[in-house]
């Protein structure tokens, strides 16, 4: 692991991981309301400015107990959730075992794309700009991926970007957006020019099926508590069929397994046909 015992460099990778987890909360908090990325970071309740000892990843959180020292206020759990998970995917994409020219891009499109899930998650929308520093990240990578490429590698690339551009396009065109947001097509063009057209479809396919298996737990698990004397509180908003959801997460999650881990659906299929085949015959 370029030169580091491997346990060493989980390490590092871990916690400049949740280093950049730390500031990409301050992105998502304050991008788009009009305040800098400078300013010093503050309780969203009382508005004290934070200590430099409140400010440690992870474990200030766990120190104060996930409240503001000053006036006792709740601190939201998903700055802890974003430094934590942006540490395990800063190990996933290290673990991969990629030329070290080509760990500093991916690292990138790993935080950007931790950006758009939980900013999709809190407005329902992915910022352009988070889009925009993907594709850059996405090309810094094929590039040195393929040193020598050609026209027809390039075009290789870019026609799986379109690919599966068009397909989430194609998909919020018909439903007038009620399925998904076209933000989601944006950023599955550079998603889809690191997969490659052969695991398009295994993309796509699987985002709606994670989409689908969420949804419907959700759903059932609104519908199992709503019937006891206190129910849990899930979301602010009911959750219905008919509900918008956020598919960024979904989105980010089908890329993973295909990229990190080869899915691919139409194997999965035949797997779960055969084990039915099996059970009934």
């Amino acid at each position: 692991m370029y030169g580091l015992p491997e346990s060493l460099y989980i390490v590092i990778l871990f916690l400049f991981g949740v280093i950049i987890g730390s500031f990409l909360n301050v992105v998502i908090y304050r991008l788009h309301t009009g305040k800098s990325l400078n300013d010093r970071s503050h309780c969203l309740s009382c508005g004290a400015t934070l200590a430099w000892y409140e400010l440690f990843p992870l474990i200030s959180y766990l120190v104060l107990l996930g409240r503001c020292r000053n006036c006792g206020s709740w601190i939201p759990g998903r700055y802890w959730v974003v430094e934590l998970g942006t540490g395990l995917l800063f190990i996933a994409v290290g673990m991969h075992e990629l030329h070290i020219g080509m760990l500093v891009p991916m690292l990138i499109v790993v935080a950007s794309l931790m950006v758009a899930v939980v900013y999709d998650l809190r407005h329902l929308i992915i910022p352009d700009e988070i889009v925009a520093i993907t594709i850059g990240a996405v090309c810094m990578y094929v590039l040195l991926e393929k040193e020598s490429m050609v026209t027809a590698d390039i075009s290789i690339v870019v026609l799986s970007g379109a690919l599966a551009f068009f397909a989430y396009a194609l998909l919020w065109y018909v439903s007038a957006g009620r399925w998904l947001g076209l933000g989601d097509a944006k950023l599955a063009f550079p998603l889809g020019m690191l997969l490659g057209i052969n695991h398009i479809f295994s993309f796509v396919v699987l985002s709606f099926w994670i989409g689908a298996l969420v949804s419907l737990a959700f759903i059932a698990l609104r519908y199992v508590s709503a019937r006891g004397q206190n129910p849990l509180q899930f979301s602010a908003i009911p959750l219905t069929m008919k509900s918008e959801i956020p598919f960024a997460p979904f989105l980010v999650a089908a890329f993973l397994l295909v990229f990190f881990y080869g899915l691919d659906v139409l194997e999965i299929t035949a797997y779960g046909m055969e084990i039915i085949y099996n059970l009934l015959f």
